[in-house]
């Protein structure tokens, strides 16, 4: 873990902590699943941000004004969000163009968030695609 991610990790609360582990997880194993070897992990505005040469930046950060919560941020100027509202619909929360938005509390929609996570890891190879070739 990059050590400015891993002194992020030490700021939340620890079952916030936990959740955004989880989510750190799956993306590095979709970034495996889809061969994507360049994978860096930093800091993008004081939140973990995941970016390869092939695809979107992804972040993903909890606030204190909204404890019962977290997103995950994808660039407002991409198709993404557009996206994945069209092939998920009420499966995720939606924050305008820029966000999917969970529930600490919630089970993740793992299957569905790995594939969301894919299109953005790719987006600069797909972006010409209809619903980005998904």
């Amino acid at each position: 873990m990059d050590e400015h991610v891993k002194k992020k990790f030490i700021t939340y609360p620890a079952a916030v902590s936990i959740v955004l582990k989880q989510v750190r997880a799956l993306i590095l194993a979709v970034a495996e699943q889809d061969g994507i070897t360049d994978l860096e992990e930093t800091l993008k505005w004081g939140e973990p941000s995941y970016i390869s040469n092939s695809g979107s930046t992804i972040r993903f950060d909890y606030k204190d004004k909204a404890p019962q919560h977290f997103c995950i941020y994808f660039n407002c100027n991409t198709k993404l969000v557009e996206t994945f509202k069209e092939l998920y619909g009420d499966t995720f929360v939606y924050q305008g163009n820029r966000a999917l938005v969970f529930e600490l509390s919630q089970t993740l929609p793992n299957k569905e968030l790995a594939h969301c996570l894919s299109l953005a890891l790719r987006y600069k190879n797909i972006k010409h695609l209809p619903l980005l070739g998904a």
